[in-house]
C-alpha cells in the first residue's frame, strides 16, 4: 500500500492564497495584461507553505515592448531578488522568501503557444489555473489542457527500458574513467527519473508523471520507495559503485516487470555486460 501523504504544513496566514488574490486584482487593474494563467502545485490543489508562484503574464501585443515584468511583479511585494534565469524567465524571490517565477509574453502568439504544450502540462482545474482572460481564449486554451491521457504501456515501457540500459551504459564508462562527479548527476539527474517512470508505469501511479519525483513516498508503494533509496549515494568513488549497482539491478528488475506484462523487448546479453561494467571488476 502506497505510504500515507505527510501532513502539509499550512500556509502561513494563507499566504498564497492572498498573493494570488493580489496578483489577479493587480492584472485586473492593468489594462495592458490580456490574461494570467497560473501553472504548478497551485492548479493542482497541492500547494502549501513552500509552493512557489508561477504564472504566464499575458500582455496585449501592442504593450509588449514597453511593458516591464519587474515592475508588475513588485506590485505584489517588495522583492529580494528578481532576474531573467537561464530559461529566459522572470525569476523573483519575495520578502518572505516565497518564490516565482513569471513567464511575460505577449498574448497573441503566447496563448497560442499552449497548444503546443499537450502531453508536457496538466490543468486538471482550468478554472483555478486561469486567473484573468479579457478575451476567452486563454480559458479555451487550458481547457483543452484539462485532460491527462496516461501514456501508452507498451511503447513508453519499450522505451524506458532502452534508455535505462543506455544511460546506464554511459554511467558505466565514465564511473570507469573515474568522473565520479559525473557519473554522479547521470545516476540522480537522468536515469533516477526515467526508472521512477517506469516503476510508476508499472504501479499504475501516473498523476505525477511529468515530475515523477513529486510526491514519490505517498504514490508508491514503500517497498519501492525503499528500493529508490538503494540508488541514491554520495560521490565518495565507493558509495557511487554500490548506488551504481543497485540502480542497475533495480532498473532490470522494472524491466523485466515490464516484458512478463507487456511483452518488451530486453537486450539480456547487453544488460549481463553492462552489470558486468558496472562491477568494480569490470
Amino acid at each position: 500500500m502506497p505510504h500515507a501523504r505527510p501532513a502539509r504544513t499550512p500556509l502561513p496566514a494563507d499566504a498564497l492564497n492572498r498573493r494570488i488574490a493580489l496578483l489577479r486584482a493587480t492584472a485586473e487593474a492593468d489594462p495592458r495584461v490580456e490574461g494570467v494563467l497560473l501553472y504548478g502545485s497551485w492548479t493542482l490543489g497541492e500547494a502549501d507553505a513552500h509552493s512557489d508562484l508561477d504564472a504566464y503574464v499575458y500582455v496585449r501585443e501592442e504593450d509588449a515592448d514597453a511593458f516591464d515584468g519587474r515592475e508588475f511583479v513588485e506590485r505584489l511585494a517588495p522583492l529580494k531578488l528578481a532576474y531573467t534565469n537561464m530559461y529566459g524567465i522572470l525569476a523573483v524571490v519575495f520578502d518572505d522568501l516565497m518564490r516565482g517565477e513569471f513567464h511575460v509574453e505577449p498574448a497573441g502568439p503566447g496563448i497560442a503557444e499552449i497548444a503546443t504544450w499537450l502531453d508536457q502540462v496538466h490543468f486538471p482545474r482550468p478554472e483555478a489555473a486561469v486567473l484573468l482572460d479579457r478575451t476567452g481564449r486563454l480559458t479555451a486554451a487550458a481547457r483543452e489542457l484539462a485532460a491527462f491521457n496516461p501514456p501508452e504501456p507498451v511503447a513508453t515501457a519499450q522505451q524506458l527500458t532502452d534508455e535505462l540500459a543506455n544511460w546506464t551504459l554511459m554511467l558505466a564508462h565514465v564511473q570507469a574513467r573515474g568522473e565520479h562527479a559525473r557519473a554522479h548527476n547521470l545516476l540522480h539527474a537522468v536515469i533516477a527519473p526515467l526508472q521512477l517512470k517506469l516503476c510508476r508505469l508499472l504501479r499504475g501511479s501516473t498523476a505525477h508523471w511529468l515530475t515523477p519525483s513529486r510526491a514519490l513516498e505517498a504514490d508508491l508503494p514503500g517497498a519501492d520507495v525503499e528500493r529508490y533509496a538503494t540508488t541514491t549515494g554520495s560521490l565518495f568513488p565507493e558509495a557511487l559503485r554500490t548506488a551504481a549497482a543497485n540502480s542497475w539491478h533495480w532498473s532490470r528488475e522494472l524491466a523485466a516487470e515490464a516484458a512478463d506484462r507487456w511483452g518488451t523487448r530486453l537486450p539480456l546479453g547487453l544488460h549481463e555486460e553492462i552489470a558486468e561494467a558496472l562491477s568494480p571488476t569490470g
